[in-house]
């Protein structure tokens, strides 16, 4: 191996699979050998038999939709205030100026703090479970977004002036060009933590969802299927970001050439 030396796709396929397998032997060699309890850590075998049994017996895929749901809803939502207004931000000075002490501040509030104040202002319901990933989402989009607009090289701007380009010509014919491979990787990275927003969004006041499922679990001390609820959040994620690869390679084949 060589410092930043590329992998082959190949490579990177078995790479991958190698180190799940090898998380699988480590899983079953503790559980199945004795080493851990089964109340504290369940076997792969109990973990998929408990998985079969939740689609089986209490509806799990209702579940993984409203979970999906939630995150979507609340990360469009995120998108939608976020991203014009990051651009915004990134392009004219007097509005970061304005804006970013605010954003700044307010990115390092939990999501998790505001839901005693969203259960009151919201009920428990889902525009409750939205706001939590909304709060969680957008002023991380709308500072990174703004970073990267704020990035955009200077001679492309000079450039654009002397071929005659007016003020909002320039942000709508350079820089969100020029930057836009980078906001759909922000999208991309941002919605990796949606996910962790909703599962804290449904621990409280859910009637369903996988979260609501991973804590009636505990209660019953259900490792399997928590195990289980938490694989399959992985999975989900796992393919969303795979699919937002896809689309970035495929809108923005440039960037990735």
């Amino acid at each position: 191996m060589k410092p930043l030396e590329p992998v082959g796709n190949t490579a990177k396929i078995v790479l991958g699979i190698l180190f799940f397998v090898m998380l699988f032997a480590g899983w079953s060699f503790a559980t199945f050998g004795g080493y851990v309890s089964k109340t504290f850590l369940a076997d792969p075998v109990t973990m998929l038999h408990d998985g079969v049994e939740l689609f089986v017996r209490y509806d799990f895929l209702h579940d993984i939709g409203m979970t999906v749901w939630r995150v979507l809803g609340g990360f469009v939502l995120a998108t939608v205030v976020a991203v014009p207004l990051g651009i915004a931000m990134g392009a004219y000075k007097p509005v970061e100026a304005f804006f970013e002490p605010f954003v700044s501040f307010a990115r390092y509030l939990p999501a998790s703090a505001f839901i005693p104040l969203l259960i009151l202002w919201a009920g428990t319901g889902e525009v409750q479970k939205l706001l939590v990933i909304f709060i969680g989402s957008v002023f991380q989009i709308v500072l990174m977004v703004a970073v990267s607009i704020g990035a955009t090289r200077r001679d492309l701007v000079e450039a654009a002036y002397t071929l005659g380009a007016r003020d909002r010509g320039i942000v709508a014919r350079v820089m969100l060009p020029a930057n836009a491979p980078e906001i759909a990787e922000i999208l991309r990275l941002v919605l990796g933590w949606a996910w962790t927003y909703v599962i804290v969004a449904e621990l409280i006041g859910a009637s369903s969802g996988i979260g609501h499922m991973i804590v009636d679990s505990q209660a019953l001390l259900a490792t399997g299927q928590i195990i289980f609820g938490i694989i399959v959040i992985g999975v989900i994620g796992l393919v969303s970001d795979f699919l937002f690869k896809a689309a970035n390679h495929r809108l923005f084949p440039w960037k990735f050439a």
